[in-house]
């Protein structure tokens, strides 16, 4: 009897197969049924959508016609092939998509649902049949929805900058891959890269550099640059969330405005903003109100990590001093709190909330105005103590969430954890049955997010190079719950999503043959990237 269910399973294999080939979207929808018919888009579509749906029929004109040739026009219903309808009933996120033999259908309830129908549109458009100018499309139904509302990527632009182009390169594939949240680190050691018209010498002094060379032109974005990206990344269903570093961290801003100050050491001179000043807190305050009224987002990151790199500079100042002994600070780290909490409370004043990095846990912040993003992956004490005190968290530890790390053990350049490295499994594999063992305290975390620090990419090649495939990986691990994903049909599918790459002149890592070498990069040791853990 077994040697008789052999070919049945082998026949199943393969309709699989089949349908994992035509239904290759990362990351994989929750529900989805293949029919046996096709759809046949042409190069004219009608489309018509509910009044609600106004600007976000706009985004789908935009891009079907920018990616594949199709030019759209408004259409009785009867006509159309893309229908869009209204579903008040759907969570937020979550959306139905229906092809059938004569037209494509998408049901949500507002425009993030509509942006991940036409992501999964769209790859399923990419990876199409095409033939005589026509696209073939397989008749499916879709139901999906998210299993984090965080699905993060963020960018430090401070020790290398990358541009307008580049930033609108990656939100788009972020959107592509449903990721939602830009995470954009503005201000470092190197350089400050947004433009504050109150204090103008903050990218006129402050931007000039980068991570290799302190004397490159100065580069940064103006205000209107931040709105048109803004804007670009919410057409995409992408919330930008700046990063403006304090109190260590603080180089460029302080090279700016000296009297900003309060020291750092050898390695790391004037790294840290000075906490017993008010002219310092002013300023700050002065620059997050300008931040607020460019950036839409809620949340303000305000870093407050590292700073003993350079706090060691207050114990000799008389300042500092006089501050622990008058609001009784036994230590430097609870300067660094104390710090924290009073522009925790500027950010509240403007109707703002904070996101810090875990070093803040203990500072006292208000639960309800306050998220900490756990990154050291060594430390798990820190994101156990983050939930027993009742703050919500975003996952991005190190290993596997930083995309600088090295993707495989040969790899030469770029960064490793000891012998530790960032595997594509890896990624796939986080926050997936593991966090069942939070119980309860999985409700307070939001998602995951992948960070990119720049101290070794240096050109877009190279950006490109430690980016993509992961950027999939990450997609599934956010959006799919663990039990669900399977990292061989994963793998199955993102073989597909490589020729997207190459068609887009990405220079991606391909996992499958590791035959395109790294892009050059700085000749540095790699113990120094080692031996700083951010």
């Amino acid at each position: 009897m077994k040697y008789k269910l052999i070919p049945v399973l082998c026949a199943i294999c393969l309709l699989v197969q089949e349908a994992i080939a035509q239904i290759a979207i990362i990351p994989h929808p929750l529900k989805y049924e293949l029919g046996k018919e096709k759809l046949i888009l042409r190069d004219q579509i009608g489309v018509v959508g509910d009044v609600v749906f106004e600007s976000s029929l706009g985004y789908l004109r935009k891009l079907m016609l920018s990616r594949f040739g199709i030019s759209t026009y408004t259409s009785p219903e009867r006509d159309a092939k893309i229908i869009v309808k209204h579903d008040s009933k759907l969570e937020n996120e979550t959306y139905r998509l229906r092809i059938n033999q004569t037209h494509i259908e998408v049901s949500t309830s507002g425009h993030p649902g509509f942006v991940n129908a036409l992501s999964s549109l769209d790859q399923l458009l990419a990876i199409a049949e095409r033939k005589n100018g026509t696209f073939i499309l397989p008749t499916v139904e879709i139901e999906d929805k998210p299993q984090f509302a965080w699905r993060g990527v963020m960018l430090d632009e401070s020790r290398h900058f990358f541009g307008k182009e580049k930033v609108r390169s990656l939100l788009d594939w972020m959107a592509f891959y449903k990721l939602n949240k830009f995470h954009w680190h503005l201000t470092d050691e190197p350089a400050w890269r947004l433009s504050i018209q109150k204090y103008p010498w903050l990218t006129q002094v402050g931007g000039i550099g980068n991570y290799l060379d302190p004397y490159a032109p100065v580069q940064y974005y103006s205000q209107a640059d931040i709105s048109e990206i803004i804007g670009y990344a919410a057409e995409r269903n992408i919330e930008v969330i700046p990063e403006i570093d304090m109190p260590g961290h603080a180089t460029a801003a302080n090279r700016a405005y000296p009297f900003l100050t309060g020291g750092g050491n050898e390695k790391h001179p004037d790294f840290t903003f000075h906490p017993a000043k008010n002219t310092t807190y002013t300023f700050l305050t002065d620059v997050l109100r300008e931040v607020k009224s460019l950036f839409p987002s809620v949340y303000i990151h305000l870093g407050g990590d590292e700073v003993a790199f350079g706090s060691d500079a207050w114990d000799n100042d008389p300042k500092v001093e006089e501050l622990k002994k008058t609001i009784a600070l036994k230590s430097n780290k609870e300067v660094e709190e104390y710090f924290i909490r009073r522009m925790a409370d500027s950010v509240a004043r403007i109707y703002g909330k904070i996101i810090v990095w875990d070093e803040m846990v203990d500072a006292k912040l208000a639960k309800d105005q306050t998220v900490m993003m756990w990154w050291r992956h060594d430390k798990p004490e820190q994101l156990n103590k983050i939930l027993d005190k009742g703050y919500q968290t975003i996952l991005t530890p190190r290993l596997p969430m930083y995309f600088d790390f090295v993707q495989q053990e040969n790899h030469k350049y770029g960064r490793k954890w000891g012998k530790g490295f960032n595997f594509l499994q890896d990624v796939y594999n986080f926050a997936g049955s593991q966090l069942d063992s939070l119980g309860k305290r999985k409700k307070q975390v939001l998602g995951i997010q992948a960070n990119l620090w720049t101290e070794t990419v240096t050109n877009v090649n190279r950006l490109d190079y430690l980016v993509f495939p992961r950027i999939a990986a990450l997609a599934e691990a956010a959006w799919v719950p663990g039990a669900d994903r399977n990292f061989d049909e994963f793998t199955r599918k993102l073989e597909k999503h490589l020729s997207l790459y190459r068609d887009q002149g990405l220079y991606y890592f391909d996992p499958f043959k590791d035959s395109n070498p790294e892009p050059a990069v700085i000749k540095k040791s790699q113990k120094q990237y080692i031996d700083n853990p951010k």
